[in-house]
């Protein structure tokens, strides 16, 4: 195969996890089948290919070097033979034209054609209004994470920290992210208040969510829970100095805005209309195609429920990397399909001698319900390894099924360490769309130094069985 200046050009808009799977994918399957390809990325950023989930960790120490999350750099996606052209941001897609009109980092206009267009613009951070100043730009001391530029600003705040207390930190948003910066900042010998405008973890049941809010002021964690954030007070240099809610005012050098995340759809499209779905999002078929010689993959995009049934916004790097290897395949002439998603997802809390892992699968009690099915669930709490053994962890865990045809809904982990992960044991039988009693009874891994007898997870799924 060779190249060729006549062969179907396909443009990428967005250079991380979908736009790059999805780009090599196409290069190496047009390869299997002798064809040739002319890519071109536009990436608005100088970064490509980077884990995004793994800043906290970079801002907290336990990863030296931002350059240690990149997959892949610039340099390698070209040296595989993709133009990429970064500090290039795509503004306006013309579906009549086939053509993109983008800004280069001099604010100078260009125009790339395509053949077929790829967008992965991916997710950008929520930031309320209350934190910008009156010019629209961010007040200092108030970041997001969600960049490698967003993890420098980060660590350049904390190495050159010269105030006559530690920072204190106050954390806007007490899911994943909330959560994991917590630890971060604890460990770099922040003050830390953890605010939720509901309760923290959401996403989890009442069990759950209780054993992490109690782990987390075990270690030291202001949490203030059903405290929505709706204001900020800024000291003489303009930089914040508090933060505010109903219940009062808390004194903060820096705040994390860990508010969520909205996808990235403010493309001006013009020729037609491209199909949106929850939060607004892109809505690809399972194929990732939106419409005519137009495709969408990773966080701008939905994923499809696979027990709802429905295309969802689910914004994390594992849907990101498989929709873009799908979208790719079918770039080049296969025939791949996204499979979807279960809403599986994994994070911890560890400091000062406290760790709390959490993972969950599936659905929760109030979803399931509303969904149609007649869910009971139970708790069971145990030893993750054999008890006998010295420092064995204890769990517990929230295992959901139909009472009707005892369809396994959801399960839900929160333990000591080597706990959380087992939730891929339960994912992998939601996934087969197996019943409690399948989980239960799965063949599983025994040792006295990783597991019961019964593990634990099938020790919580006999008993809800033996109850329904």
């Amino acid at each position: 195969m060779s190249d060729s200046a006549d062969a179907p050009h396909v443009l990428v808009i967005g250079a991380d996890a979908a736009g790059m799977s999805a780009a090599h994918q196409a290069l190496r399957r047009a390869r299997d089948l002798g064809r040739t390809l002319r890519i071109t990325a536009l990436e608005a950023t100088e970064h490509t290919s980077y884990s995004a989930c793994g800043l906290p960790y970079w801002i907290g120490g336990l990863v030296a070097s931002g350059d240690d999350l990149v997959a892949r750099f610039p340099a390698e996606h070209r040296e595989s033979g993709i133009d990429l052209r970064t500090g290039v941001r795509a503004r306006r897609v013309d579906l009549d034209a086939r053509e993109v009109t983008a800004v280069d980092a001099e604010g100078q206009s260009q125009r790339f054609s395509y053949d077929e267009l790829v967008i992965a613009t991916g997710a950008a951070p929520r930031i309320p209004d209350w934190a910008r100043d009156e010019d629209g730009v961010l007040v200092p001391g108030m970041l997001p994470v969600k960049t490698l530029d967003d993890g420098a600003a980060w660590r350049a705040l904390l190495d050159e920290w010269s105030g006559e207390h530690p920072p204190r930190a106050a954390i806007v948003g007490a899911g994943y992210i909330g959560v994991e910066m917590a630890e971060a900042l604890a460990d770099r010998g922040c003050e830390v208040a953890l605010f939720a405008a509901a309760e923290v973890l959401p996403g989890f049941e009442t069990p759950v969510r209780q054993r992490m809010t109690a782990t987390l002021r075990a270690a030291g964690i202001t949490v203030h829970e059903h405290a929505r954030v709706d204001g900020i007070e800024r000291g003489a240099d303009g930089a914040v100095a508090a933060v505010r809610c109903p219940s009062g005012t808390t004194q903060a050098d820096l705040v994390v805005l860990a508010t969520g995340v909205d996808p990235r759809t403010d493309l001006e499209i013009v020729g037609g209309d491209l199909p949106r779905g929850e939060a607004g999002a892109f809505d690809p078929d399972d194929r990732q195609r939106l419409g005519p010689h137009v495709w969408a993959a990773g966080d701008c995009a939905t994923v499809r429920h696979r027990m709802l049934g429905t295309r969802v916004f689910i914004p994390l790097g594992t849907h990101a990397n498989k929709q873009g290897r799908v979208l790719g395949d079918n770039l080049a002439g296969g025939s791949s399909r996204s499979e979807g998603a279960l809403g599986t997802a994994i994070t911890r809390f560890r400091h000062a001698g406290h760790l709390l892992e959490v993972a969950r699968t599936g659905l929760g009690t109030s979803e399931a319900a509303d969904a149609g099915f007649r869910p009971t669930a139970l708790l069971t709490e145990g030893s993750v390894i054999s008890g006998y053994l010295p420092d064995a962890a204890t769990a517990a865990v929230w295992v959901c099924a139909d009472a009707r045809t005892r369809r396994l809904l959801g399960v839900q982990i929160a333990g000591g360490e080597g706990s959380a992960k087992r939730i891929d044991t339960a994912a992998a039988v939601l996934w087969a769309g197996g019943s409690v009693d399948d989980l239960a009874a799965v063949d599983l891994a025994y040792a006295p130094p990783f597991a019961t007898v019964w593990d634990l997870v099938q020790i919580a799924a006999r008993r809800l069985a033996e109850r329904i």
